[in-house]
Parts: C-alpha cells; sequence; structure tokens
C-alpha cells in the first residue's frame, strides 16, 4: 500500500523504516522554533531544574508578536529571551527588527524539503510550502523537545485537495482557501495532513503556496504540504542552499487519503470571511457595499512581497477614501527593503497608508485595534471577535486585491473591477 506524504516524513524523521496513519511515535524535529513568547520556555525550563540543551543548532527563536516592546513586562521578556539565546549560542536568534517567524525562517533557508519542523504558533503549517512538515505545539512541548530532541506525535490522516487551474481574474490562493475552509468547514481538517495537488498548484509561486499552506491551519490541519519543484529549488538555490543540503520527499500514486476534494478555480470569485469565525464565508457579491473604518494588509498570510505589490498595483493612482485607515504591515525586513526599493513603499504613502515595522502587527492585536462598532477588512487569517480590540467589532477577510479595492471605496469592493480597467 503506498504512503502519503506525511507518512513518509514522519518516519524519517522518527528514524523508523515506515510509518502509518494513526501510528503514535516519537519524531526528532529538524527545526524548533519558538516566537516572542520564548520567554515561557526559558521559565518552564528553569522549573525543569536543568538548562541542557539536546542540540542548539535545532533552535530557532523570532522576536515577532509585540515588537517592539509596548510594556515594561514584554522588554523584559524579550530582554530574557535575547540573554538566554546569547548564553547557549543559539545562532538562529531574531530580534525585534526581523519580522514573522515564519516568513524570516523561510526568507533565510532554514525550511528545506523532507524536514520536520515545531513551532509555538499555530500557523507553522506554512513550512509546507516548501515540502516540509510544519506543526504548531505548545509551549511546553517545545521546551520538551529543547532538553530531549524529541516529541511524540500520531501520524496524521491525509486530505488530497486538487486545484485545478487556471483561477479566474481577481481571484488568488487566499480565495482558494477561503472557499475551502467554507465548505469544509473550521474542522473539517482536524489533525489531518493536506496535500494540495492539481494544476493550479504546478508551477505556483512559493508566495502562494505559502498562503495555501498558512489557511491550512484554518482547517484544523496538523500538517500542510506542497509537492517540491523547480519552483522549490530555485527559491531555495536563491538561498544558498543547494539540492544535496534536503531530501524531496512525494506520496506514493497509491497513497490512502481520507478524503480527496477538486476545487475548480475556474469558477471561482473573491471570497470573504465575514464576522466572527473563518469558516463563515461567502462569495464577495454578498457583502460587497459594506462599509469600512479600517483596511489592514499585514500577517503571515498576506504580508509577503508578492501580497504588497498587488496590493500596490491596484492602489497606484488612487487614494484611500475618506474616514478610512489603511494600515500595512510587511512580513519582514527583507520585504520591507524590497518594497522600498521598487517604489511599492512610495505607492502606499501616496495612497494614504500608514506603514509600521514589520512583524505581527495588529493582526495580534499590537496596534490598530478597533472600537466599538468599526469594522475591519483584513488580510490576515483569522477574525474571531475580540482578536482585533473590542469584542464589539467586525474583521472580514479577504486578499490583499481585496484590500487595496476596499481601501479606496471605503466598502468591501470587488477587486475585479479594478482589473477590467486596466485590461
Amino acid at each position: 500500500m503506498g504512503k502519503t506524504f506525511a507518512e513518509k516524513v514522519m518516519a524519517k524523521a522518527a528514524g523508523i523504516e515506515q510509518a502509518t496513519a494513526g501510528q503514535v511515535i516519537n519524531v526528532y524535529p529538524d527545526l524548533i522554533m519558538s516566537h516572542a513568547a520564548s520567554w515561557r520556555c526559558i521559565r518552564t525550563l528553569e522549573k525543569m531544574g536543568t538548562d541542557e540543551l539536546y542540540d542548539v543548532k535545532r533552535i530557532a527563536m523570532v522576536m515577532d508578536h509585540n515588537s517592539p516592546a509596548r510594556t515594561a513586562k514584554t522588554a523584559a521578556d524579550q530582554k530574557l529571551c535575547r540573554a538566554f539565546a546569547k548564553s547557549k549560542g543559539i545562532d538562529k536568534f531574531y530580534d525585534v527588527d526581523a519580522g514573522i517567524a515564519h516568513v524570516v525562517l523561510m526568507e533565510d533557508g532554514h525550511v528545506r524539503p523532507g524536514m520536520v519542523l515545531i513551532g509555538t504558533d499555530s500557523h507553522s503549517t506554512i513550512y509546507g510550502a516548501l515540502g516540509a512538515a510544519g506543526t504548531g505545539v505548545g509551549f511546553s512541548e517545545v521546551t520538551a523537545t529543547w532538553v530531549s530532541g524529541y516529541l511524540w506525535m500520531k501520524v496524521p490522516n491525509s486530505i488530497k485537495v486538487v486545484i485545478n487551474g487556471p483561477l479566474s481574474p481577481g481571484t488568488t490562493a487566499k480565495d482558494v482557501m477561503l472557499k475551502l475552509i467554507g465548505d469544509v468547514s473550521a474542522d473539517g481538517g482536524t489533525y489531518c495532513s493536506i496535500e494540495f495537488h492539481g494544476s493550479y498548484v504546478r508551477g505556483l509561486s512559493v508566495s502562494e503556496r505559502m498562503t495555501l499552506c498558512n489557511l491550512a491551519m484554518e482547517l484544523g490541519a496538523k500538517f500542510a504540504y506542497v509537492p517540491p519543484d523547480e519552483v522549490t529549488r530555485a527559491y531555495l538555490a536563491e538561498r544558498g542552499v543547494q539540492p544535496h543540503e534536503y531530501e524531496e520527499i512525494y506520496p506514493d500514486e497509491d497513497a490512502v487519503y481520507s478524503r480527496v476534494i477538486t476545487v475548480e478555480g475556474a469558477e471561482l470569485t473573491p471570497q470573504i470571511a465575514c464576522p466572527h469565525t473563518v469558516d463563515h464565508v461567502l462569495p464577495i457579491s454578498a457583502v460587497a457595499g459594506q462599509k469600512v473604518d479600517q483596511v489592514f494588509i499585514g500577517s503571515c498570510a498576506n504580508a509577503k512581497y508578492d501580497d504588497l505589490a498587488q496590493a500596490a498595483a491596484i492602489l497606484k493612482g488612487h487614494k484611500v477614501a475618506p474616514g478610512v485607515r489603511l494600515i500595512v504591515t510587511p512580513a519582514s525586513k527583507h520585504v520591507l527593503e524590497r518594497i522600498v526599493k521598487d517604489g511599492i513603499f512610495s505607492t502606499f504613502l501616496e495612497s494614504g497608508a500608514m506603514l509600521t515595522n514589520p512583524g505581527c502587527g495588529a493582526c495580534a492585536g499590537d496596534g490598530g485595534v478597533m472600537a466599538d462598532g468599526e469594522v475591519t477588512l483584513s488580510t490576515a487569517n483569522r477574525n474571531f471577535q475580540g482578536r482585533m480590540g473590542s469584542y464589539h467589532a467586525q474583521i472580514y477577510l479577504g486578499s490583499p486585491a481585496v484590500a487595496a479595492a476596499t481601501a479606496i471605496r471605503g466598502v468591501i469592493t470587488d477587486p475585479s473591477e479594478f482589473f477590467a480597467k486596466e485590461a
């Protein structure tokens, strides 16, 4: 019987010949990521009464949430993390200027095909964009893995998602995932490995693959995966990572899936997740005209270079609607440097946007919060009640293209009208 990606990659990480869905095994992660709350792991380590780490080369720490510090408590936590990383010789330490952990680690070539990664952020599924298995775990699990090197995991069942392309004009990977989450539900993929296949996925940019795998978490996924190809290899080569430094893993043709889902890209239109759940998804035609007070372009889902370039292409020559706040938060320092160099930064400023430092920003409730009764259109991955300020505010989720069009009109707007004019 053929094996899925999850069965193969977990067997490799456990050092055993083969693994089967449902089996519980000890896995040695190739990389252990902890974000701004790494201080919790350090305090847990102290309670364990040890400071011996299994392998500091496998540890990465990124100060991405609430950065730079807004309170004395956060500043003290970050100070503790800096001191710990220095004392232990953790060279994959990224301070408050670097950006969002997931994006930073991928940009710097630390994520490679065939790896298993765990992280203190649920959206660690994003690493599947490079053919790796990433998953979010708790602080205690990360601390235990720091010490022992391993973590027990149950091999997940796998769901195969076949996306046939091309997509219709004005739609993106974000729309694919919102449609999928709306159809399958927010727990429709609980503890499953989501494999993305199909003509749309082949040749897709790494940026769009990151959006697919990031949003897979909102299905409840354990892992997400896009088969590595020439696009993957080129992305890694640009970062100095050569093919002999990783192992590409592919599912067998006769692998057994718990479910196969087909998405017809040509039938898609822009999608919107409505308050207050990610799976409350409607086509944009059903919510177009909804007034907004704020638009946020940011988060690990949609603040990569390609996302900002797409939004800027629509905003160029336009102004943000009176009374609307447009907040743009680049995912990383590298993204910020690139949009400054390419003039995209100026396009945002000229349109009336406000740019903030790289990081999680308003997605993590760090700035950009809303007052009672206000409405935000966000490119982030969650719209839970109270996530961005008032419990009595509303968050709609959409693509960067939808965000830019909405910022211009001041109401939720189908970006297709802007593409039509350009054509």
